[in-house]
């Protein structure tokens, strides 16, 4: 299952099951789970964890140091989930020391081809990755969310769950969660109304969600009374998921 041309560290702990292609370099305390693949030339590096039944594409770089210039060789980790898809030049570093150490992917993700997710970045589970989609230091992505070709997300920026980021954006800010953000620096243009069905959310659930983006997004009120009038009038799991991401931004949020 290993191609004799990898090469190998003595300290790597790899499931007999993993299949590793030609070429590759797996250096460091590197752990690979059961069922694992990894295509041709693939480099992993430091302590790098890497989950059950993952896919890993030829030329992907995972657990390189962070692209910090404060980072000096400290011992960080990069922790990947089960069953991820990764494709080709994918890149993800391991965390710093002033970051909390540790780079973390979820379970379920489809992360496609050129992404990179730098140091200290928290990837929940089922999102998807277009080409080239980059997350900066110390990002944060909840469950589901779906990020377009070409997108960039500034360090410390969270982005909510069930989110769509669009194609060539610039993110900023906070994205809030079940919206869209588009533009060179995001905006929100209204709910993901079709990511939501198709995560089964009911017409009725949907609705509210809508009145509750228009008195947020569209009304003139101050968004602490916007905030008070969803809580009081709507409620309900999703709006107070909506409203308690809103309150505890520290960048603020996409408008």
């Amino acid at each position: 299952m290993i191609h004799p041309t990898a090469i190998i560290d003595s300290n790597a702990n790899i499931d007999e099951s993993v299949e590793i292609g030609p070429y590759c370099i797996i250096k460091g305390d590197v752990t690979i789970k059961k069922n694992t693949t990894l295509g041709s030339h693939v480099v992993i590096q430091g302590k790098t964890e890497i989950g059950e039944d993952c896919s890993i594409s030829p030329f992907t770089s995972l657990g390189g140091p962070p692209q910090d210039i404060s980072y000096v060789d400290e011992d960080t980790v990069l922790i990947i989930g089960d069953n991820n898809v990764i494709k080709e030049y994918v890149t993800m570093n391991r965390g710093t020391k002033k970051g909390g150490g540790m780079t973390v992917v979820g379970n379920n993700n489809f992360i496609m081809a050129y992404v990179h997710i730098a140091h200290d970045c928290k990837v929940g589970n089922y999102s998807i990755m277009a080409n080239c989609a980059t997350l900066a230091g110390h990002v944060e992505v909840e469950d589901s969310v779906h990020f377009a070709g070409l997108c960039a997300v500034h360090q410390f920026c969270r982005i909510g769950k069930l989110a769509f980021v669009s194609g060539l954006t610039g993110v900023p800010k906070d994205v809030p969660p079940f919206m869209i953000a588009a533009g060179s620096r995001a905006k929100l243009y209204g709910l993901n109304v079709v990511g939501l069905e198709r995560h089964g959310f009911p017409k009725e659930e949907i609705s509210k969600l809508k009145k509750a983006y228009r008195i947020l997004f569209r009304s003139a009120l101050p968004l602490t009374e916007s905030l008070k009038i969803i809580r009081e009038e709507l409620s309900g799991e999703h709006i107070s998921e909506l409203a308690e991401f809103i309150q505890s931004s520290k960048r603020g949020i996409c408008r």
